[in-house]
C-alpha cells in the first residue's frame, strides 16, 4: 500500500472513531481510574512521601550501598579529572583525555591537560562550514525537503562524536591547555550556541536566495567565507584565537624542567602523541535493532565537510568486551559512549540496575529491552568518558568496569563504576585500535557500509 493510501485509511478510521465518541476518555474510565487507585493508607503514605521527596530517593535501594567495591583487576594509569563545566563536549574531553593518558605513560609526564577551547574552536568553524556548503549543495532542493530541514534544525551543536575527534586533531593538532585556557564561553557554551545558530540560519536562508537569483558556485563559496569571516570573529571574541605556535616547558615529578621547545600544534603532536586516528581506530556499535556484523555510515554526520562521516561496525555485546578487555590489559584507554542517566547514583558514582526500585514505589513493571528502548526513543547514546578500568573474575568474565569522567572532582576521584549488567544495557559505543579487533569484526571493515540517514534519532551528538 502506498504511503498516502495508508494515510487516507488510517484517517478515516481515526475520524470514525472520533465520530462514535470511540478512542477518548470518558467519564466512565475515569470512575474506573479512581475505583482501581483506591486511597489506602499505604496509598496516601506514599503521595505524602512523594510530595515531600524526590523520587530517586525513596526508590533507592539502600541494599545496594553496602559494599560497594572499588577494587578493579586491570586499569590503565592515568591522573587528573577534567571538568567539561555547562558545555556539550563530553565528546572532545573524552578524546582528548584518552590521549593525555598515553603520554603521561610514554613520556613519563606528571601531569597533562590538552585544550579543550583550541580544539573547540576549529570544531564549531568545521560545523559552520559544513553546514553552510550543505545548504550551498541542496540550494535547489525544495526548504520542505527532508535534508535541507534537517540542515536547519542542526546548523551547528557542541556535541559530537569520535570521527570529530579524528578529523580535527589530525588536521589542527593540539596545544596544551596553559596555552589557551578555558573562557566563560567555554564553560558554558549555550548563549554563544544560541547566537552562532541564529547567524547561520540566516546566513544559509541568504545563499539559497543567491542561488535561487543564479547567482554560479564561485560566487556562492565567495560570499561563503565572508559568512565564515564572521564566524571566526565570533568565535575568537568567545574563545580566544587559536595560537600559530608556541613555547612549552617539560617538566619532571619535581617541577623541575626538563626542556624548553617551540611548537606549532601539529608538531607538538606529533611529539606526544602521533596515533593515526584516522586510519588505525574503528567505532564498535552495540545496536541490537540492527542486523550485528555489519557496517554502517551516517550521512552528513561529520564534523568538518572534508571530514569523514560517522561509520560504525555493529557487534554483539560480548564481542565488544572481548575487544575492551584487551585493550585495557594492553594499557590502552578506549572512547566510550553511553547511555549515563539511566540509574545512575552521583553520590556513589556508580552505573547499577539495582541502585533504584521504581517498580516496587509505583506498583507497576518496566520491562523493555535494550533493543525496544531503541526503537521507542527511551534509551540511546548521551555521554562520552574514558574507559580505563575492568574488574574480572577468576575465568576471566567481567564483574565491572570503570570510566574518567569529564564532570569535574566527585565520588572516586570524578569516576564511574558500571556494574556489568548495566554494561550490557546502555553501553552504545567504544572505539578501539585496529589492532585489537577480533577476526570477525576485522573483516566487517571490508564491507560498503550500509548508509543511514542524519536523523536517525540513534545517532544525536554526544554531550
Amino acid at each position: 500500500m502506498k504511503k498516502s493510501a495508508l494515510f487516507i485509511g488510517l484517517s478515516v478510521s481515526w475520524l470514525a472513531a472520533v465520530a462514535q465518541g470511540q478512542g477518548g476518555i470518558s467519564q466512565s474510565d475515569i470512575d474506573g481510574f479512581r475505583a482501581a487507585y483506591a486511597a489506602t493508607p499505604g496509598t496516601k503514605a506514599i503521595h505524602n512521601a512523594l510530595a515531600n521527596n524526590a523520587i530517586n530517593a525513596l526508590a533507592l535501594n539502600h541494599e545496594n550501598l553496602n559494599n560497594l567495591d572499588t577494587h578493579f583487576s586491570h586499569r590503565v594509569p592515568s591522573k587528573g579529572i577534567t571538568n567539561q563545566r555547562s558545555s556539550g563536549r563530553c565528546w572532545l574531553f573524552t578524546g582528548l583525555n584518552v590521549l593525555r593518558a598515553q603520554a603521561m605513560t610514554e613520556h613519563k609526564l606528571p601531569k597533562l591537560e590538552l585544550s579543550q577551547s583550541y580544539n573547540f574552536f576549529w570544531d564549531q568553524l568545521e560545523k559552520s562550514n559544513l553546514f553552510l556548503q550543505g545548504v550551498i549543495d541542496t540550494a535547489s532542493k525544495p526548504f520542505e525537503d527532508r535534508t535541507v530541514d534537517w540542515l536547519f534544525a542542526n546548523p551547528l551543536s557542541d556535541g559530537g562524536q569520535y570521527t570529530g575527534i579524528a578529523d580535527n586533531l589530525m588536521k589542527y593538532g593540539v596545544v596544551p591547555i596553559e596555552v589557551m585556557g578555558e573562557t566563560a564561553s567555554s564553560k558554558s557554551t549555550s548563549t554563544m550556541r544560541n547566537l552562532l545558530q541564529l547567524r547561520l540560519r540566516e546566513d544559509g536562508l541568504e545563499l539559497r536566495r543567491l542561488a535561487s537569483e543564479g547567482k554560479n558556485s564561485d560566487q556562492l563559496l565567495s560570499r561563503k567565507k565572508e559568512m565564515l569571516t564572521q564566524i571566526y570573529r565570533i568565535l575568537a571574541l568567545n574563545l580566544g584565537e587559536p595560537p600559530v605556535e608556541f613555547t612549552w616547558t617539560r617538566r619532571d615529578s619535581d617541577g623541575m624542567a626538563v626542556d624548553t621547545k617551540t611548537y606549532t600544534p601539529q608538531s607538538f603532536y606529533k611529539t606526544y602523541f602521533g596515533n593515526d586516528l584516522k586510519n588505525d581506530y574503528v567505532m564498535l556499535m552495540n545496536d541490537p535493532t540492527r542486523e550485528y556484523y555489519k557496517l554502517y555510515e551516517i550521512e552528513y554526520d561529520r564534523h568538518g565537510y572534508d571530514g569523514y562521516n560517522w561509520t560504525y561496525v555493529n557487534l554483539p555485546i560480548e564481542d565488544i568486551k572481548q575487544m575492551a578487555i584487551a585493550s585495557i590489559k594492553d594499557g590502552k584507554a578506549m572512547y566510550f559512549s553511553c547511555d549515563v542517566g539511566k540509574f545512575i547514583n552521583k553520590d556513589l558514582g556508580l552505573l547499577d540496575e539495582n541502585n533504584y526500585d521504581y517498580g516496587s514505589l509505583f506498583d507497576t513493571k518496566f520491562g523493555m529491552n535494550k533493543a525496544d528502548r531503541i526503537r521507542t526513543h527511551s534509551s540511546a547514546s548521551s555521554h562520552a568518558m574514558t574507559l580505563v578500568a575492568v574488574d574480572l573474575d577468576q575465568k576471566d568474565n567481567p564483574k565491572k568496569w570503570m570510566v574518567e569522567n569529564s564532570w569535574g572532582s566527585g565520588a572516586n576521584d570524578g569516576h564511574l563504576i558500571m556494574t556489568d549488567k548495566w554494561f550490557d544495557e546502555y553501553m552504545f559505543r567504544l572505539v578501539v585500535d585496529k589492532k585489537y579487533l577480533t577476526p570477525k569484526a576485522s573483516k566487517v571493515l571490508t564491507q560498503q557500509p550500509t548508509l543511514l540517514p542524519p536523523w536517525d534519532p540513534m545517532f544525536a551528538p554526544e554531550e
